[in-house]
């Protein structure tokens, strides 16, 4: 099968040794204000991507397992290691667990499947994410995470995707990092254009609308992309921003949701209904559906509207005493 796949372009703003604070983004989707709630346990989440530091002090006990597809370490289905940085800071925003230092992850009790798809380069062949995939729904896993795309439409791919989700696996996929900063143009990258995933795209940390992020009628929402502070190499932590920050924001989001809302519908949901609950969990920032999709993650925008909704509050909103 011809062609390549690579990382969502990323760059590396800053690195450090040793960091102790909740990372903006994962502040900014309100995720600890919903942990009491749920903090992602039993959620297994498959990050598809360039491998895992699984030494990271912050990852301990969060990775229950991983198989390398790549031509890495001569094509060693046990190893795993990430060689790049991306898939360890990806797994850090997803279920970084900060014990007395340390960056703290949306769902910091998710558990992590690693599967290595991408090389020491951030590439890798069309075939490996493909087995990828199949691998995860072999598993049984809730959630795929695929911070990586190309510009071809690999119908064998498309097929590995549509077969998750029809097992009511959530497909997480970055949107892109090919923008031009124009809503009215659309930019394309596989499989964060196909129908059946969840199409991340990203802002800033003021919540306005990343440059580079693409656009295009198949983004489903945004989440924070840019100056992403997670786990990095060799234990240490770096400051990323692309869609591919983006994504894992909303792959850890997922976990929360789906344990909170298959509590409270007291039965399992399946893939659409638990996507309709992510809708629910977003708050439109007035740029074109084309480059927020349904909005910006916020989880706990059912609470916001549920004190607006209170019968005081709609007596005051009409004047009355």
């Amino acid at each position: 099968m011809a062609g390549q796949m690579r990382v969502i372009p990323f760059q590396v703003v800053t690195q450090a040794e040793q960091v102790h604070e909740t990372p903006q983004g994962v502040a900014l989707i309100q995720a600890p204000q919903v942990w009491e709630q749920s903090r992602g346990e039993g959620v297994t989440i498959a990050i598809l991507d360039t491998g895992c530091d699984t030494d990271h002090p912050d990852l301990q006990g969060r990775i229950q397992g991983g198989r390398n597809f790549t031509g890495d370490d001569e094509g060693n289905p046990d190893i795993y290691e990430d060689y790049n940085g991306h898939g360890t800071h990806v797994a850090g925003t997803i279920a970084g667990i900060a014990n007395d230092s340390g960056v703290v992850g949306v769902a910091p009790e998710a558990n992590l499947l690693i599967l290595k798809v991408l090389d020491h380069q951030g590439s890798g062949q069309y075939e490996w994410i493909i087995n990828g995939i199949n691998y995860a729904v072999e598993q049984k896993v809730d959630i795929i995470s695929m911070s990586l795309g190309g510009p071809e439409d690999v119908p064998a791919m498309h097929e590995a995707i549509q077969k998750a989700v029809a097992q009511n696996i959530l497909v997480i996929c970055a949107a892109g990092n090919e923008g031009d900063s124009q809503e009215s143009t659309d930019e394309y990258g596989y499989p964060g254009y196909y129908n059946e995933v969840i199409s991340v795209g990203s802002v800033n940390l003021s919540r306005q609308s990343s440059e580079f992020s693409n656009t295009n009628t198949e983004v489903d929402l945004v989440a924070p992309g840019e100056d992403i502070l997670s786990t990095y190499l060799d234990g240490k932590y770096a400051t990323l921003s692309g869609t591919s920050m983006a994504t894992p924001h909303v792959s850890g989001a997922m976990a929360l949701i789906k344990v909170i809302a298959n509590r409270s519908f007291e039965r399992e949901l399946t893939e659409p209904e638990l996507y309709a609950q992510l809708v629910r969990r977003t708050i439109p920032l007035g740029y074109s559906p084309r480059a927020e999709g349904n909005g910006f993650l916020y989880l706990t925008a059912l609470e916001k509207l549920a004190e607006v909704l209170k019968p005081e509050a709609v007596v005051k909103m009409l004047g009355r005493s």
